[in-house]
């Protein structure tokens, strides 16, 4: 009986056990269903459960696997909990390959791996690897699915030994994981409604950044500021990191027109020069004349066009959203959203929010374009209202035309609007007199135009008052010589409407656009029409009211006669004033006085013109509270026009010429300061009869001048004849000079050329002697007698032997000298060289220092001069060569009486304070170079220089410093003849006393 009760014992303890950890497990199954009731958060749920377990089962660690649905069976360890001393597994990035061949088909159908051992369970290798990795002797899995898709695993390790799962702990750890599943698939549930809400949240306030950008959109601010306030706060609401507005021209090309960037980017706004698009220009607008958005996610992976990156590039894009916009029916520009620090996956609310955007700019667009035409047309009625009032207020036809073309010019901003006038004695000639322009357009006024073939096609269409509006004149078909003459005024768009006057074609008011092409507006061309009509309605005024003026004159005629009879007698009188005195200013004086009170005008002036029509007032006589205008400055008076109808308008003067026999020597000119005057016709034919006296009188008076003038000028011409008689003088003495210098070295040439061509042979003669008496030293026992004689002398003999090579040598040296000075004397005559002829200049200046090389050289008066020559590589000039040579000889003989002179000074200086004179250097320096196709030659020395007021003179004619009989004073004036009239260059001085002087010669290289 004892075994069977130990046996029923051990049952009921083994029994009790099992129902103790069912208990537990339920407790612990509890606990977690709880938890994932209370929690929403799925990591608490996780950590929560792996705590439980791993101390319900006592494992080594408990873990929850997750996997990347993204990638092939790659996963990751998302919550833990292991016992001290085990490796954390959490974030490690796990994948087997042999995963999804061998076990990710039974956990997708919910079978539970349980291993003891995996190292006896069959396991790959690959498998068994990454378990020993995170040190797992023991492994207990079960799958955790989302809606029959496998999420992850729920992994028991027991790390420290091999372990037998039970099939309760197998059934307990199935229950967690369908536990988890439940909280898994909540948690997805409560992610999606999440995002739904944020969605939802984010749909509400993108649709109330929308409403606010709609409201900004259509308040009453100006275009421009609209549109950069929409760019600011789209590139807000879509976090972009550029917004820009893109506006297309006529041809397809564009510009942007406002933008927001991020900072660190390049803008884009007048910045970047117009875009030609090859695709928009060639589709016109392509898919956004449709309506369509484009987006493009990353732009080196959409298949674009190269030209299209490029573009992009330039633009710092790397993706792009893109919506039209629409001004009505027509495609206005696009409105465009940049990502340009990377791609963008760009969503379709984003793309739905920048449509609404761009259709509101072009719903704005269209108001202000209408909004701005309600502007446009009432300043259109002001600006007629103002033309209108001013015809009114004004009888001046100048003052009104002149006021008009401003203001059409500013109302319709072109280039220039003018006024022209036919001129009815000619042929549809005529010209334009009144314009307003801007600064960039030339000015057409007073230009005289005749198109001869405006009469054959533009005449009846304008006397019908028919507007010609021509948007480009290349593409009009106009006739050549019509366009060459809008060409002439710079014209490009042309509006012109007729001004008829009395039904009658008087002239055009002419609009032009200059600087490019114009499309008219209806409305441009129905104001120009009107403000024309209203100018025609001014010309009917003007004309009635000088036929009124016309009238009044032809009443005050009649008595104006009755003064003309007192005005003869005073012009007798006048006349006779002017023949009683030849003095210029005292008929100045007579004449302007008498003529002011003969005429009862407020001044009576003279003016006299200069040769060049320039001139000035020398006489005036005034009423009293004016002031005098004679001895002002010359002038030239634009207001003097000598045209037929002058008299047919007030002026403030009237005028008549003076003449000097043939010539026009000024103007009587008689003024009415305080108002304009009719000038009546025997009032200027009075003034004419005055002048006509007034030239006799100048005529004899200047007569009188001449005869003192050629008194004058015979004594200058005698001075003058003297002075060129002492020229010739000089030049044929240094013709002279030249010959004797020349002969001179023709007849020294003749016998040194033969002593220089004998000392050859003479040399060679010497040297056979030499030889032979050397010979003969040698061998004197074969000539003893020969020897003995030679012997007499021995000492003689040696010296002869050695001196005489010596004396050929100077000999020979000597006649190179005296050909050298020969070769010199010739080239400074050159004779045979009168004419031009191209030479070295080097050798002129080399001759000229040989011939006054004894002046050079040191003597008992002074050291030696030295001569520092910097000669650059020159062409051979074409000169007079003996002439410049004259020049090179003057200079340099001044230079060294300088340089004599301030030695002697300092000499003596010194011997006044009896100290012993120190070394003083005399030098001149000659330098040659080529500038700017000219040969310069300076020749300067560090003599005492030449005082200011002598350098001024040094090139006049007997001006001369030194000292009688050392100079004629003539010198530097030759050699100014020969560089400047003779050579066409230029010969100066600069000197500074004390210092020294330096001459400077330029002459043409290709002279």
């Amino acid at each position: 009986m004892e075994p069977n009760s130990n046996f029923t014992e051990n049952q009921l303890l083994l029994s009790s056990a099992q129902l103790q950890e069912q208990l537990d497990q339920q407790k612990a199954l509890a606990s977690v269903i709880v938890r994932i009731r209370e929690s929403l958060d799925l990591e608490t749920i996780f950590q929560t459960t792996a705590t439980e377990v791993r101390l319900l089962l006592n494992a080594d660690r408990v873990a929850v696997f997750q996997f990347d649905l993204e990638k092939d069976w790659e996963g990751e360890f998302v919550s833990e909990d292991v016992a001290p001393g085990w490796t954390s597994a959490l974030e490690v990035k796990v994948y087997d390959h042999c995963f999804g061949e061998q076990f990710a088909s039974s956990y997708q159908q919910g079978r539970v791996q349980a291993v003891a051992d995996i190292y006896n369970a069959g396991l790959s290798d690959c498998h068994a690897a990454i378990l020993s990795k995170f040190q797992v002797k023991a492994n207990l899995v079960v799958p955790l699915s989302r809606q029959k898709e496998l999420w992850g695993l729920l992994c028991i390790h027991q790390c420290g030994e091999a372990r037998n799962w039970k099939e309760s702990e197998i059934e307990f750890i199935r229950q967690i994981a369908d536990h988890l599943t439940v909280a898994i698939q909540q948690a997805k549930h409560l992610h999606e409604v999440q995002l739904q809400a944020a969605k939802l949240a984010q749909a509400a306030q993108r649709d109330q950044v929308i409403a606010q950008i709609v409201d900004k959109i259509r308040s009453p601010l100006n275009i421009e500021t609209t549109l950069k306030t929409t760019t600011q706060e789209i590139r807000k609401l879509l976090q972009a990191d550029r917004v820009a507005i893109f506006s297309f021209n006529a041809d397809w090309s564009g510009n942007f027109v406002a933008e927001s960037f991020a900072e660190g980017w390049t803008p884009l706004v007048g910045v970047q020069p117009t875009i030609f698009d090859t695709y928009l220009q060639q589709t016109q607008g392509g898919r956004y004349v449709d309506n369509e958005t484009f987006t493009v996610n990353d732009i080196y992976q959409a298949g674009l066009t190269d030209c299209h990156v490029t573009l992009l590039e330039q633009f710092q894009a790397k993706a792009f959203a893109t919506a039209p916009i629409l001004q009505g029916d027509k495609l206005w520009g696009v409105i465009a959203a940049y990502q340009n620090v990377s791609p963008r996956q760009w969503q379709s609310y984003e793309v739905e929010s920048l449509t609404k955007i761009g259709t509101q700019i072009g719903v704005a667009l269209r108001h202000y374009k209408l909004l701005a035409h309600a502007q446009y047309q009432a300043e259109q009625q002001k600006t007629l209202t103002s033309v209108i009032t001013r015809i009114r207020e004004s009888l001046d036809l100048d003052t009104i035309f002149q006021t008009t073309v401003t203001e059409a010019r500013k109302m319709l901003q072109a280039d220039r609007v003018a006024v022209f006038q036919f001129d009815p004695q000619k042929d549809w000639e005529g010209e334009f007199i009144s314009e307003d322009v801007v600064a960039e357009c030339n000015s057409v006024v007073a230009e005289k135009v005749y198109d001869y073939c405006f009469g054959e096609n533009f005449v009846h269409l304008y006397a019908q008052g028919r507007v010609n509006a021509i948007a480009d004149i290349y593409q009009a078909k106009f006739p050549g010589c019509y366009v060459q003459i809008l060409e002439k005024f710079q014209v490009r768009a042309n509006l012109v409407a007729p001004l008829l006057k009395k039904g009658e074609l008087w002239g055009l008011l002419c609009i032009h656009q200059c600087t490019a092409s114009r499309h008219w507006q209806p409305s441009e061309i129905e104001f120009a029409s009107q403000i024309a009509e209203q100018l025609g309605v001014a010309l009917k005024q003007d004309s009635y009211l000088k036929q009124v003026q016309m009238q009044v004159i032809q009443l005050a005629e009649a008595t104006e006669r009755e003064k003309a009879m007192e005005r003869q007698e005073l012009l007798a009188a006048t006349i006779d004033k002017i023949r009683q005195s030849l003095d210029i200013k005292t008929i100045f004086r007579t004449t302007t006085q008498a003529v002011r009170e003969l005429l009862e005008v407020e001044r009576v002036a003279i003016y006299r013109f200069n040769a060049d029509w320039s001139g000035k007032f020398v006489a005036d006589s005034f009423k009293d509270g004016w002031k005098a205008v004679a001895q002002a400055q010359p002038m030239i008076i634009k207001t003097f026009e000598d045209t037929d109808d002058d008299n047919e308008l007030p002026r403030n003067e009237t005028f008549v010429p003076i003449r000097q026999g043939e010539k026009l020597w000024g103007l009587l000119v008689a003024y009415q300061n305080s108002q304009p005057r009719y000038w009546k016709e025997e009032e200027v034919n009075l003034l004419a009869q005055v002048a006509v006296q007034f030239g006799i009188a100048i005529q004899q008076a200047e007569l009188l001048e001449q005869t003192k003038r050629q008194t004058l000028e015979l004594t200058q011409a005698l001075q003058e004849l003297k002075q060129t008689q002492t020229r010739l003088i000089q030049g044929e003495k240094m013709a002279g000079l030249g010959q004797l210098l020349a002969g001179v070295a023709h007849e020294i040439n003749n016998p040194v050329s033969f002593i220089f061509g004998n000392l050859i042979h003479l040399e060679e003669y010497t040297q056979e002697l030499l030889n032979a008496v050397k010979l003969y030293r040698q061998n004197s026992s074969l000539s003893p007698t020969i020897q003995k004689e030679i012997d007499i002398d021995n000492h003689d003999l040696d010296f002869i032997i050695e001196d005489l090579p010596k004396t050929l040598d100077s000999m020979k040296v000597g006649t190179e000298r005296i050909h050298e000075i020969v070769l010199s004397l010739r080239n400074f005559s050159r004779t045979d060289e009168a004419e031009l002829k191209a030479v070295d200049i080097h050798e002129g200046l080399d001759s000229t220092l040989l011939i006054l090389g004894h002046r050079l050289k040191n003597n008992n008066q002074r050291p030696v001069i030295e001569i520092v020559k910097e000669y650059a590589t020159l062409p051979l000039l074409e000169c007079y060569p003996s002439q410049l040579n004259q020049v090179f000889m003057n200079l340099l003989s001044n230079s060294i009486d300088a340089l004599e002179e301030k030695f002697k000074a300092i000499q003596q200086r010194y011997l006044k304070l009896s100290q012993k004179c120190p070394m003083i250097p005399l030098t001149i320096w000659i330098s040659t170079q080529t500038i700017n196709n000219q040969i310069v030659i300076r020749i300067a020395d560090n003599g005492l220089g030449i005082p200011e007021e002598v350098r001024s003179h040094i090139f006049d004619p007997f001006f001369t410093t030194k000292g009688l009989g050392k100079g004629t004073g003539l010198g530097l004036s030759i050699s100014y003849q020969i560089v400047v009239e003779k050579h066409h260059g230029q010969i100066k001085c600069s000197s500074k006393p004390g210092e020294g002087t330096e001459f400077l010669i330029e002459i043409p290289s290709n002279n």
